[in-house]
């Protein structure tokens, strides 16, 4: 093991993760613990990690906290199994450098990945890395990334895509969900349940291809505040009777009125927002393996299977037990 990597036994994986002034602290930070804390069938560290630079030395984040690196040319001589670059706003300014783009243009086909978190999706664009493949960034940022590279297939629904062993992922947090996927390719997932247990996170984000869930995405879009109480008691009642004439007595307010300024404020009509509601606290609990697809319906407010089926169908593109199988939690394994 070159001396390059940090300490580990048994040869464990390389990772380099690639910093340049003023890249945001979590984006480096967040895969660093899940990489960190992965560990073999043996119980010993899975991956040695680097932080790279340039020149090497200290280099100061977002935060104003200064991450210690190592410079580009002790990488070149051990390259590293998986190579990841920061993200941040400094990362459209990091994409003009050409020594960072030569590096990655070097690195390239020596690592058996290659990947990006946030914004730092405009470094590997920049480099041509991402021309042809899918790839997603920070949401605000997706139409930017089209726009300056119609070579490349945006994805922004996406926590984080991997094509041809290129990945990229969504903005901030959304890299320790790439960084757990990688977990669970190398080690299995066994391991990424155990990671993401230690760390309280689910192993798959709720629908795989949402930010951020419905209702924070409802939050976002809404023009005030007028519905948050009513917001608060749809989600806590999803299984009631939620239809125009019972919300607009909640509002205390004519059922054309409640309509129209419902809408208006929250970017959906009533019944588009409780169906994005209620397959989003489905998924959750699938996810988490608290209730059955048969045992959904009711739970939370569909009325049958057939009309749940149709609501997934429209918000996330597959059926309840497709996604159950995809994302819910796997069965334990048995020994005979």
């Amino acid at each position: 093991m070159p001396s390059f990597y940090a300490k580990a036994p048994k040869r464990p994986r390389t990772i380099a993760i690639v910093l340049f002034d003023r890249t945001k602290l979590i984006d480096v930070t967040g895969p660093l613990q899940v990489f960190n804390d992965a560990r073999s069938l043996a119980g010993s560290p899975a991956y040695a990690i680097a932080l790279i630079s340039e020149t090497g030395g200290p280099v100061v984040t977002d935060t104003g906290v200064a991450l210690e690196t190592l410079p580009f040319s002790q990488c070149m001589s051990a390259p590293p199994d998986t190579l990841l670059v920061s993200g941040g706003q400094s990362a459209l300014q990091a994409a003009t450098s050409g020594a960072l783009l030569d590096f990655l243009a070097g690195m390239a086909g020596q690592c058996r990945r290659l990947g990006s978190i946030c914004l730092g999706a405009f470094i590997l664009a920049r480099g041509g890395h991402l021309d042809g493949r899918r790839a997603t960034t920070h949401w605000e940022d997706c139409a930017q990334l089209r726009a300056e590279f119609p070579a490349i297939d945006v994805r922004e629904d996406s926590i984080f895509e991997e094509d041809g062993g290129i990945w990229t992922s969504a903005g901030v947090t959304a890299g320790i969900d790439m960084a757990l996927a990688m977990v669970e390719e190398d080690l299995g997932r066994d391991e990424a349940l155990r990671l993401a247990r230690s760390l309280v996170l689910y192993v798959k984000r709720t629908g795989g291809q949402r930010q951020f869930s419905a209702a924070l995405d409802q939050q976002i879009r809404s023009r005030g505040d007028r519905f948050d109480a009513l917001v608060t008691a749809i989600r806590s009642n999803l299984a009631a009777d939620l239809s125009v004439p019972r919300l607009a007595d909640m509002a205390h307010m004519s059922e054309r009125n409640f309509s129209r300024l419902f809408t208006e404020t929250m970017g959906a009509s009533p019944a588009q927002f409780i169906e994005e509601m209620r397959v989003d606290a489905a998924c959750d609990a699938f996810q988490r393996g608290d209730v059955s697809v048969s045992g959904a319906p009711l739970l939370f407010g569909f009325g049958n299977p057939e009309r749940m089926r149709r609501a997934f169908q429209r918000r996330k593109g597959i059926s309840p037990s497709d996604y159950e199988a995809r994302f819910g939690p796997r069965p334990p394994m048995t020994t005979s």
